[in-house]
This record gives C-alpha cells, structure tokens and sequence, in this order.
C-alpha cells in the first residue's frame, strides 16, 4: 500500500471510531448513552490501535500532523513529504468524520444541544480560558510524542523500515492515549491531534445537522497549534537528550 493511502485510511479509521464512540456516547437515543468518559476514552485509544494496524506498516502509521512534523524537526522525516502526508491525514479525518454523520444522522437530528452535537465532530474546553487550554494540548502532546520516540526509537517512515509492527507496536501507542485521556483529558477533550479537530471541525460546518449551531472557530487555533508545539517541544527534548 502506497504511504499516502495508508496515512488516509488509517486516519479514516481513527476519526470514524474515535467520533464514533463520542456520538454513541452523548447522542439521544443511541444504545450507548450516557456510557461515560471511561468508554470515551477506551473508545479512542482502540480506535488508534486500529489505526496504527492499518497504516503502520506501510507508512509508519503516523495518522497526526504533529507526529509528522514532530519527526521531520528531530531529523528523521525527509520535510518534502510531510505536506503530503498532513493532507492525506486531513483528507481521512473529514472522511472518517462523515461516516460518522452518515451513521448517527438520525440521533444528531435528535439532540437539541448544538453543543453535544458538535462534540461529535470537533472538541473544546471544560473551562474556556485560552492560555490554559493552550498548554493543556500542548501538555497533552508532549507526553504522546516524547514517549512514541522511546516506543520507535524515531525510526518512523516510508523511507526507513516501519517500525509499527502491526498490533504488535499498536498495542502500547494505543494504551499511551488511553492513559493520556484518563489522566490529562478532561481539561480541553485532548485533541493532541490537529487533522482529528481541524478536519471534523470543517464537516460540522459542511454538513446538514438540525438546529446546528457555529463551529466555534475562535477556538479551533488551539486543538491545532497547541499539537504542534507540544510535538516541536517533545522532539527539542528527544535530541537534546540523545
């Protein structure tokens, strides 16, 4: 399989489980209401487990811009594919996102929150204060991207052998969200990804939802800078201690 076409569908997945857990958590009317942040969180720690069995072995399963750019800033991603790679994950996020919509249309158009509708697709903080939701995601993404260094050793990518083995590798990348969404989720609904914000983000404002309400675009530059600056600062600190 092409890397571009791993990153894609592997990023599909992710969004389509990840969301998908979330809509079957806080829709009316579903089988799965009202299950709580424990099945949130296991409901996306899965579903990057599914993912990285996907696209690992092809592209090193890489599903996240700020893992992309994280690992072309430590030197060990050639930077004339991360363009390419990032579109190919915005790409699968809003696609996985409307397959999220196709299946839970109806419950969408049966919940009058728009704020419960839009957590579906996008996220956003507990308590809206910018600066602290800022570091949280940057926060966030740091524990995620300093430890997948020591889980690969960085040697992550189409030019170099993947090192995702399968489920195999999926296995601990997928219990390091899992606790990173237990332990540090609840401030801001840890995006530490921003194709899985930015992309869904642009579906809710795409698609037709009954009584929708804005995106809330004011707050979009977080889930999106906060990844990347975590990311940035997790691969200075991988090098300096190399």
């Amino acid at each position: 399989m092409h890397p571009y076409l791993a990153e894609f569908l592997g990023t599909t997945l992710l969004l389509l489980l990840g969301n998908g857990v979330v809509a079957n958590v806080v829709l009316n009317k579903t089988k799965g209401n009202s299950g709580g942040w424990i099945v949130i969180t296991t409901g996306w720690g899965l579903a990057v487990f599914v993912g990285v069995v996907l696209a690992g072995p092809y592209s090193g399963a890489h599903i996240n811009p700020a893992v992309t750019v994280a690992l072309a800033l430590a030197g060990k991603f050639d930077w004339g594919q991360v363009p390419f790679f990032i579109l190919a994950q915005m790409l699968g996020a809003m696609t996985g996102t409307f397959l999220v919509w196709l299946n839970y249309k109806d419950h969408l158009d049966e919940t009058p929150d728009t704020g419960l509708q839009r957590a579906v697709f996008c996220t956003e903080p507990a308590i809206r204060r910018m600066s602290r939701n800022f570091i949280c995601e940057v926060t966030g993404t740091f524990v995620l991207l300093f430890t997948i260094f020591y889980f690969t050793n960085a040697e992550i990518g189409p030019e170099k052998t993947p090192v995702g083995l399968g489920s195999l590798g999926a296995v601990p990348v997928a219990f390091l969200v899992w606790s990173i969404g237990l332990s540090l989720g609840g401030t801001t609904g840890y995006a530490i990804n921003p194709a899985r914000d930015l992309g869904p983000r642009i579906m809710h404002a795409l698609l037709p939802i009954k009584g929708k309400s804005g995106s809330d675009w004011g707050y979009a530059w977080v889930p999106v800078l906060g990844p990347l600056a975590g990311g940035a600062l997790a691969a200075g600190l991988y090098m300096l201690l190399r």
